[in-house]
This record gives structure tokens, C-alpha cells and sequence, in this order.
């Protein structure tokens, strides 16, 4: 277990320096590291539910489930930057073997985005929906190893 939390926090096993010393004195505590994972992650899944449900409402349906299914998309995917850090999850999202995945994920975010709030095409909204599903699927299944 304490091999785990080396690994997923970013300490290596080797003696720690100065400054490694004064960013674990500052950063959180393993416990508070999880339960923030599992409120971030529990609000995503539960906007992207809401978005699902809200696609049947009348006229605005399409643009609040691109809405919310994508802020869930978001939510999920900064869930891990409890467990890892911000910083050694930025070096871990443009990773050469993870790069494409990476932009095609985070250009599927932002163009459902636009095509819900710029772009009057709600059949646009829609296929970026799933295009971003698809993305956030291979960008996820880029972390497992010899999953590529």
C-alpha cells in the first residue's frame, strides 16, 4: 500500500531532498488526497447523469446535456489531480505516448462547448458529445500499460 501512494502522490523511493521535504510539509495528506478524488469524481458522474437525464427536456435539452456532460468530463478528469498532483498530472497528460490522445480529448471538450453555446447547431452538440466519449475513452486507456 505504501508503494501505491509513492507511486500515485509522485514521491520516488529515493532519499528526499530539501525540497521534496518542503512540498510534502505543504501539500495534502494522503486521506484528504482520496477524499478529494471521490467528491470530484462523485460530482462528475453525477453531472454527466444529470446531463442524460436533461436531454429529454423540451428545446434546450441537447444544449444541457453538452453542457453538463462535459463539465462532468472535466470534473472527472481533474478528480486525478487529487491523487497525483496538478503538476505530475500535466507531465503525465503530454507524455510523447499519451500527447494525441490527449489533444483530441481536450479538442472534444472544447468543441462541445462551442458547438452548445456559439454554434445554433444542436446535431453538432451532439456528435461531439460522442466524440468526446470516445476520446475520454482512449485517453483513459492510455494510462493502462500495454493497453495502446
Amino acid at each position: 500500500m505504501d508503494k501505491l501512494k509513492r507511486v500515485l502522490s509522485g514521491r520516488d523511493a529515493q532519499e528526499p531532498s530539501g525540497l521534496a521535504e518542503v512540498i510534502d510539509a505543504t501539500s495534502l495528506g494522503w486521506g484528504t488526497r482520496v477524499k478529494g478524488f471521490i467528491a470530484c469524481f462523485a460530482l462528475g458522474c453525477l453531472f454527466s447523469l444529470l446531463g442524460s437525464c436533461l436531454l429529454w427536456v423540451p428545446k434546450k435539452g441537447l444544449l444541457l446535456f453538452a453542457v453538463f456532460y462535459t463539465l462532468g468530463n472535466i470534473a472527472s478528469i481533474g478528480s486525478t489531480l487529487f491523487l497525483m498532483g496538478p503538476m505530475k498530472q500535466l507531465k503525465r497528460m503530454f507524455d510523447p505516448t499519451r500527447l494525441i490522445a490527449t489533444v483530441v480529448m481536450l479538442l472534444c471538450l472544447i468543441l462541445t462547448l462551442c458547438s452548445a453555446f456559439w454554434w445554433p447547431k444542436k446535431g453538432l452538440a451532439l456528435i461531439f458529445c460522442i466524440l468526446q466519449f470516445f476520446a475520454l475513452a482512449w485517453y483513459s486507456i492510455s494510462f493502462i500499460p500495454y493497453a495502446r
